[in-house]
């Protein structure tokens, strides 16, 4: 049998371990970050996202012209829910997701910032028993009404393949799928297809990219172009 001074060793290697990892992660990498962004130039453009930390994130890829009613509506008609702000309790309740495999359809989404604001809200999908996958776009009001006096809201939509850490930080994250221009494209089929969008067009992004880097690391591509949809009024 081990001895109890044997037991209490080990459990205090597991102490300082576990202590060590969410030091490093959780406060000394975010802040080397902070300081990388500050000293060397990684201002992001004008199409991208950020961590907290001013780590570039993920591009802008949608926009939606509509009111926030018209755009939670044409979401919900259109298969998508809505995700839970960040709280200790949507934490927990998305660890058991995918620890136990259950879903959770309104799980929360990480904060990235655009234009220095975090998203006011986001909205996901459901793929297979559990949050570990799932499509889901961040959105941003951009505070800039169009002729019909309807604001429009700027997002950011990736597919989250799998949760894992983060390659810059070690903090524990999704990770996304590299081809983000098919999230884009799926949300304006479903819009489509639930009758909820009158036109788009697209607009010029963050421009053609072969070999992106989001906020934790993870690879992407896109043709760098903004699917700009209105919503057709009173959905």
């Amino acid at each position: 049998m081990v001895s109890a001074r044997v037991q209490r060793r080990a459990s205090l290697w597991v102490l300082a371990f576990c202590g060590g990892y969410l030091a490093l992660a959780y406060f000394a990498a975010p802040e080397f970050w902070s300081y990388r962004v500050l000293h060397d130039d990684m201002k992001p453009g004008v199409f991208l996202t950020t961590t907290t930390q001013g780590i570039p994130g993920d591009p802008i890829n949608i926009g939606l012209i509509g009111t926030e009613e018209e755009l939670s509506g044409a979401m919900r008609a259109a298969g998508w829910s809505r995700a839970d702000p960040l709280s200790l309790k949507a934490d927990i309740e998305i660890g058991e997701s995918v620890l136990f495999d259950r879903p959770d359809p309104d799980a929360p989404v990480s904060t990235l910032l655009f234009g220095g604001r975090p998203q006011d809200f986001a909205f996901e999908r459901d793929v297979g028993k559990s949050a570990d996958a799932r499509h889901h776009v961040r959105f941003w009001l951009t505070f800039d009404l169009t002729d019909d006096s309807r604001p429009t809201w700027f997002g950011a939509a990736t597919f989250d393949r799998g949760v894992g850490v983060s390659h810059d930080t070690g903090q524990f994250t999704h990770h996304i799928a590299p081809d983000i221009d098919a999230d884009r494209d799926l949300i304006i089929a479903d819009l489509k297809a639930a009758g909820a969008i009158a036109s788009v067009k697209e607009i010029d992004g963050i421009g053609a990219t072969k070999h992106g880097r989001n906020g934790g690391g993870d690879p992407y591509f896109t043709d760098g172009k903004i699917a700009l949809g209105v919503l057709s009024p009173g959905k």
